[in-house]
């Protein structure tokens, strides 16, 4: 008859039986771990109790320097105030035979300026040159004299709304009137306002400036 074996004691049911020795083994090592996570965390309180006491003592010196007047803080500068090139005079509408104008065609359709003079002269405007130009101002038109003919301007703009003026250097009272791709008509003869009023630089209200002082030094083309 075969001797039974001798049972392991380790062993009950199929199952690992833990030892006194192996859960104290155990234990130590959970209690390891809990001490080392303290550690950590200690570790990270302590650095970031220096880090805001150092906040606050670099706080605490620069509020005593500025009472101080050792430092000063400098005032946000408020932005400079545009000045406008447009004249701030009041002019009187001038009669239309008084006004000497040359008109241009700074657009791509032919003819356009020839159009134009034949309407102003209709209005008894005295028009000079008419031309084609190539011309660096983008809108309606560009009115443009020198100073002695910015009432005559005033008078031109009247007829062209939308139109923007521009001061050159010249000495005469001429005008220059420069028909610009967003042109469409004049101002029909009954709706022109003859009141009193301003040049207008609409160019200026745009969002973006042009920086362009004058639209155009005319150098004429043949007549269209």
């Amino acid at each position: 008859m075969a001797r039974k074996r001798p049972k392991d004691p380790g062993v009950l049911h199929g199952h690992h039986v833990v030892s006194g020795p192996e859960l104290r083994a155990a234990m130590e090592a959970a209690a390891d771990a809990d001490e080392t996570a303290r550690v950590r965390r200690r570790v990270l309180h302590g650095v970031v109790l220096v880090l805001l006491t150092g906040l606050i003592a670099a706080g605490i010196i620069v509020a005593l320097a500025i009472i101080n007047g050792r430092l000063r803080i400098p005032a946000a500068e408020p932005a400079p105030t545009p000045v406008s090139s447009c004249p701030a005079s009041m002019f009187d509408y001038t009669p239309s035979e008084k006004i000497n104008l040359n008109v241009y065609n700074s657009t791509s359709r032919p003819g356009l300026a020839r159009t134009v003079a034949d309407e102003l002269l209709a209005r008894k405007f005295v028009v000079g040159n008419v031309s084609n130009i190539n011309a660096g101002y983008r809108g309606v038109a560009a009115v443009v004299s020198g100073p002695a003919g910015q009432a005559a301007a005033f008078t031109v703009q009247r007829n062209v709304q939308g139109s923007d003026y521009f001061q050159d250097g010249r000495t005469d009272a001429s005008v220059d009137l420069i028909l610009a791709q967003d042109y469409k008509v004049l101002v029909p003869p009954d709706l022109v306002d003859q009141t009193p009023g301003k040049l207008s630089c609409p160019r200026e209200s745009r969002r973006t400036a042009d920086t362009e002082k004058l639209p155009v030094t005319p150098a004429a083309a043949s007549a269209s």
